[in-house]
């Protein structure tokens, strides 16, 4: 029961490792929406505008925000990765 536990445990943290800097190196200007899911998988959080999408991956302490227009990445920022 420990080792299922374990390795629950351990697949839930494999997940969360997308929000890294090593994915977030890998964001650039002009991304397509599309492409950046790929990298991060879907995000934690979107939240809809007039002109832009402003979405996060990961939570208050440790995330990768983006500023998508018309569905390309246009601003990115990063908190709590190193």
């Amino acid at each position: 029961m420990k080792k299922i536990l374990t390795l629950t445990l351990l697949l839930g943290l494999a997940a969360c490792s997308k929000v890294s800097m090593e994915n977030y190196d890998k964001i650039e200007v002009g991304m397509d929406k599309t492409e950046l899911e790929q990298l991060l998988g879907s995000a934690d959080q979107c939240e809809e505008k007039t002109l832009h999408t402003n979405c996060t991956w990961g939570n208050d302490s440790k995330h990768i925000k983006v500023t998508l227009v018309s569905d390309k990445v246009t601003l990115y920022s990063k908190k709590g990765l190193e």
